[in-house]
């Protein structure tokens, strides 16, 4: 397994983290009528989706680069 493998892997896991966290802080606070759990809900969703798009960055570079394209040193 390559580093960047294990990488994607844990961004992967932390976006799934995010989404539950907000799940659960949103179904809590809705039991408990407070605002706080509402911000944190908001807060964590925010985190999966900046934490998605750049996954989906990570995905754009999985072909490595032609060696006799002539792309390096002349």
């Amino acid at each position: 397994m390559s580093l960047m493998t294990a990488h994607r892997i844990l961004i992967a896991v932390a976006i799934a983290f995010f989404a539950f966290y907000a799940a659960w802080e949103w179904s809590g606070s809705r039991a408990a009528g407070g605002e706080g759990g509402v911000l944190r809900a908001a807060v964590a969703m925010a985190g999966a989706v900046v934490l998605a798009i750049y996954f989906r960055s990570l995905l754009g570079g999985r072909v490595p680069p032609d060696r006799n394209s002539g792309g390096g040193h002349r």
